[in-house]
């Protein structure tokens, strides 16, 4: 019943309430704003009292790239091949036999070329035109979204050393430092697996699916992970709390995206304990 009135409703509900039915919805308890104390419901905190102009260019996945130039170097970008307003627009011609597209302005739109004869590029199209007119904010009321000028771009595809795919180290840092890396892989094969780490490569068993896990059978520390956790450090010591995703291809670092709000404070894969214990890591004024 909650669901079917966000659902019709969404856009005429004030985000603070919007926000407590989702998470009631999520959870199945009541989310506090007064008194935060765990990872996701801080994050619900973030997204209602920190809310600043910078943040929009923050997580514009085309806006991002001249920030992290600036302040990283544009060594560590994935090459950028195209930029357009409306998939219409794309010359796929011009383009390489391999390549990425996605969307500047919200989360899983990413759509990969492995061979340019067998892509559908009709396909293509609708797929990113419908997803150009979709707004993020709506779903989770992540503020810093809702002004993020819809664009398609295309970046140089890459694998690392499983030939395969880029695997993804997500930097978890709580109040400008880094404290631990999550590790997604197994996209290619359509099942995403989570794995957490501490800095040192040690596994954190965070993820309600590791009950099952094999520790022998976990990801081998990557050979860029220092390197990773300065430029983590680097890249969130002016926020609350950042995720800095980032990609290791032998070594060298290249930079994903920031995510200010990951799963939008609604991650349900996580232990109860681990959104706790990440919760107070995470100081805020309200604490």
């Amino acid at each position: 019943m909650i669901k079917e009135f966000l659902i019709k409703n969404a856009r005429f509900i004030p985000d603070k309430l919007y926000l407590r039915l989702t998470y009631f919805l999520c959870f199945h308890k009541p989310l506090s704003f007064k008194n935060p104390k765990t990872l996701n419901e801080k994050i619900q905190w973030l997204k209602i009292n920190d809310r600043r102009t910078e943040y929009t260019k923050l997580v514009d996945k085309y806006e991002v790239r001249k920030i992290i130039a600036d302040k990283i170097g544009d060594e560590h970008l994935i090459p950028l091949l195209g930029v357009w307003d409306s998939a219409d627009e794309i010359d796929y011609e011009s383009l390489p036999d391999q390549f990425v597209l996605k969307c500047n302005h919200d989360s899983k739109s990413i759509i990969i070329c492995r061979d340019k004869k067998d892509f559908d590029f009709e396909k293509a199209k609708k797929q990113l035109n419908r997803k150009l007119k979709t707004n993020l904010f709506w779903f989770g009321r992540e503020w810093p979204y809702k002004d993020v000028k819809p664009r398609i771009v295309a970046e140089k595809y890459m694998v690392d050393e499983s030939g395969v795919e880029l695997k993804d180290y997500k930097v978890m840092c709580f109040n400008g430092k880094p404290d631990n890396v999550m590790v997604c892989y197994n996209r290619s094969n359509g099942s995403t697996i989570f794995k957490f780490f501490d800095l040192s490569w040690k596994w954190l068993p965070y993820v309600r699916s590791d009950r099952y896990a094999d520790e022998n059978d976990l990801p081998k520390r990557p050979k860029g992970l220092d390197k990773m956790i300065d430029i983590a450090g680097l890249l969130s010591r002016d926020f609350y709390f950042a995720r800095v995703d980032l990609y290791d291809v032998n070594g060298h670092v290249y930079f994903g995206e920031i995510t200010l709000h990951p799963a939008s404070g609604f991650d349900y894969l996580i232990i109860e304990t681990a959104d706790h214990l990440l919760g107070r890591k995470l100081i805020l004024p309200v604490d």
